[in-house]
């Protein structure tokens, strides 16, 4: 059985004419001279390395499809009808204290000074992609007012139209980090935090410097690789002046705009975009460790990492650094996640699955623990949704975990708003909203809510922000039932008993125990006793 059909994704716009394809190859049984289109050889045969990249750029997110062996779903939560775990100290569960609408879903992360989030979510890197800088509003102040933390990833001040140099070729002027910093601290009420990545370009550009002068942040993100998924094109760009100008910024450009036969092709029609793409890193301790340092010197209070769906021995490295460079938190980036812009083979071909990465990480951790290392406050990213993933990634890894990083899911609430506040202004509301109201009050059931706590501001939220804002809530309230249920009233008393393995090969993987043994012993004494 093929885990992910090849040659074909509606992603990248391709298709199998014939019902009927090779499980491996993807090609049609018949393929037959003529054929109009268009799997992905065929459209690669003209368009050629246009064809790696899901589009139309700029106007979607993608998500890999591989079907993996094993992933989340293949745990379930337990549930129990005694005990009431994590309840504020002093207070004795009973059915008037152990009620879900009082459940804590409050997190924390940080080795000294503790960052408080509301619920245990965070978004991805939201960085140079057209997507994040076209909603950034609504992304921004949506997790402002959601009481969670903001990545604004990297690449931001290298693709800035306005950036201005100074003459070592440093930032001096970024317009478009001011704006995007500036707006996540206009609605930031003390829970959750924005912080800047940054990659090789963004260290050489003097990305940190600018930010900690002129902002002032706290918080700095490293990121081992570069792209969504080590390699990814990340941005493209339509004309051939903002092509050059990237490459004179230091960036990788393909195809090369300062090459005649580019140039033509690109005059002709033929070329219509080119890819910007960042370098590799290359990591070392020490080389890690004296990073950390220098960004400390220059003013930041924390220093997170994040890293992507390599290797067992990368996995390896960033625990082992991260404990010795006492970071704030580190994020585990698995495989296969979604994107703005990453080639489609890599992003369902590459890297060691989230379940895989998570169980490794958790097994990792546990044996720095014993040789007496303390683990940073550690994230998992890549596929997560809705609030039953998060409770399972939450108690698998417990006690290490402490929140999700989700990059989709947490992007549309934020352009489903956008698009509803269009259609109100056109006056083209799709039945399938209208059926819900036709004004922002009749449509969001949070409305009220925010006005009541932002009086006239209110008015100043844009409803793709409110869009995340409703979302955050509706997951909150789906996080107090399962950690109800399973008497939970804290997200610190969740542990690895509160979930179970549906497979022999998931509790392989794992650790978890397997469905018909957990809780067999205590089962087997109540029988017997």
């Amino acid at each position: 059985m093929n885990l992910r059909q090849p040659n074909a994704n509606e992603a990248i716009g391709t298709f199998n004419r014939s019902r009927n394809v090779a499980p491996m190859s993807g090609i049609c049984t018949r393929c037959v001279d003529g054929c109009r289109g268009g799997c992905d050889i065929w459209l690669s045969s003209f368009r050629g390395r246009e064809v790696l990249y899901p589009g139309p750029f700029g106007e979607v997110t993608a998500g890999a499809d591989k079907d993996y062996p094993i992933d989340y779903s293949h745990i379930n939560i337990q549930g129990y009808a005694v005990g009431a775990r994590g309840l504020p100290p002093g207070i004795e569960g009973n059915p008037d204290t152990a009620v879900f609408n009082e459940v804590d879903t409050e997190t924390e992360y940080g080795w000294d000074r503790k960052v408080k989030m509301k619920v245990p979510i965070f978004t991805g890197a939201l960085g140079s992609t057209d997507i994040a800088g076209a909603n950034w509003e609504h992304f921004a102040i949506g997790a402002a007012i959601s009481g969670i933390t903001l990545v604004c990833g990297e690449n931001v001040c290298g693709v800035d139209p306005e950036l201005v140099l100074d003459g070592r070729g440093k930032v001096s002027r970024s317009p478009e980090m001011d704006r995007r910093i500036e707006t996540y601290k206009r609605f930031h009420e003390g829970y959750g935090e924005i912080l800047v990545q940054m990659n090789v370009e963004d260290t050489r550009l003097g990305t940190a410097e600018y930010v900690s002068m002129r902002h002032e942040l706290d918080t700095l993100e490293l990121k081992w690789g570069q792209g969504a998924k080590c390699i990814g094109g990340e941005i493209k760009v339509r004309s051939l002046e903002r092509a050059l100008e990237l490459q004179k910024r230091g960036y990788i450009v393909r195809p090369d705009p300062s090459k005649r036969e580019v140039q033509q092709a690109f005059r002709d029609g033929a070329i219509k975009e080119f890819e910007r793409h960042s370098r590799l890193g290359f990591v070392t301790k020490e080389s890690f460790l004296e990073e950390v340092d220098r960004l400390r010197d220059l003013g930041f209070k924390r220093i997170t990492l994040k890293t992507g769906a390599y290797s067992m021995a990368e996995l390896a490295m960033a625990l082992r650094y991260g404990s010795e460079a006492k970071i704030d938190l580190l994020t585990i980036d698995g495989a296969p996640g979604g994107t703005g812009m990453s080639p489609w083979p890599m992003m369902n071909e590459w890297g060691i699955p989230t379940f895989y990465l998570q169980s490794l990480a958790r097994e990792f951790a546990e044996r720095l623990g014993k040789r007496g290392m303390r683990v940073p406050d550690l994230a998992i990213a890549g596929g997560f949704s809705s609030e039953d993933g998060v409770f399972k990634a939450i108690a698998i890894g417990a006690p290490y975990f402490r929140a999700v990083c989700m990059g989709r899911a947490l992007m549309i609430p934020g352009m489903v708003g956008k698009n509803i506040q269009k259609w109100i202004g056109s006056g083209e509301l799709p039945k399938s909203v209208s059926k819900y109201g036709t004004t922002a009050k009749q449509l969001f059931v949070t409305y009220e809510e925010l006005a009541e706590k932002y009086g006239r501001e209110v008015e100043e939220i844009p409803l793709g922000a409110m869009g995340i804002y409703t979302y955050a809530q509706r997951f909150q309230v789906g996080l107090q039932q399962l950690m109800a249920g399973s008497r939970n009233f804290s997200l610190k008393s969740i542990s690895r008993n509160d979930v179970m393995a549906l497979t022999e090969e998931a509790a392989r993987v794992s650790g978890i125990p397997y469905v018909m043994d957990a809780y067999r012993d205590v089962a087997e004494e109540i029988l017997d006793g």
